[in-house]
């Protein structure tokens, strides 16, 4: 059990959390996008001073290693790079689609134990432009049934996994799957995820002490940058 420092600026809206033993102490949101790099520091100190610690009492630095904005999960793996090599802590890194599964989850109030008609899935996607998203598919356990990856939304999307399963749709990328399909067997959750749902998942690989390597992880982008500019 751990004082954890959780990261997400992997989307439009950033945002940190303090977090004692997975539960959050103090959360703070920034919902400008293009103003993430010059939030993030001055609010993890302030963040930790409202919390009432210091910063060397910090345990571990957990981050939302992607997918999502480019320049967003750049931001956010070196500010908690910074950190960790600073203070000497470990790093903790997990997946942003698996953090709004379980937003999602915890939010609808889902469980395991539950015996529905059809099984439910998590699907989180998130915007990748145009009509691709960053989608996984999880169960209500948070176990991998399709990985992580980039994806082009058409109306035949997802048609094999809606006849057996309830999917749940989330995530700021749901809006472009939304009007391709009328399945009776698809639901969508307009709920917010944010640094306090990392802090959950964070304390279990905090107590496993499943670390990330410092020096060479890298974002989860998914797929390669292309810029209009030409160089």
């Amino acid at each position: 059990m751990g004082l954890l420092l959780n990261i997400d600026t992997a989307t439009e809206h950033a945002s940190i959390c303090i977090a004692k033993d997975g539960v959050a102490i103090t959360t703070m949101v920034n919902r400008e996008q293009k103003d993430h790099a010059g939030w993030i520091q001055s609010a993890i100190a302030e963040a930790v001073r409202d919390a009432g610690f210091s910063m060397q009492q910090l345990e571990a630095v957990a981050i939302t290693a992607g997918p999502g904005s480019y320049t967003g999960l750049r931001v956010g793996m070196a500010t908690a790079k910074g950190l960790c090599y600073a203070l000497n802590i470990p790093l903790i890194t997990e997946s942003t689609l698996k953090v709004i599964a379980y937003a999602t989850r915890e939010g609808m109030g889902l469980s395991s134990g539950e015996s529905p008609v059809l099984p439910s899935l998590l699907c989180p996607m998130i915007d990748a432009r145009r009509m691709e998203v960053f989608t996984a598919v999880y169960s209500i356990d948070l176990e991998v049934i399709i990985p992580g990856g980039a994806r082009i939304l058409d109306n035949n999307s997802f048609n094999k996994e809606l006849e057996n399963n309830r999917l749940i749709f989330c995530g700021n990328g749901m809006d472009k799957w939304k009007p391709l399909t009328n399945h009776s067997n698809a639901m969508f959750y307009a709920g917010e995820y944010s640094a306090s749902d990392l802090a959950y998942l964070a304390e279990k690989q905090f107590q496993q002490q499943l670390w990330a390597d410092l020096a060479y992880t890298e974002p989860a982008y998914l797929k390669e940058f292309y810029s209009h500019i030409k160089i």
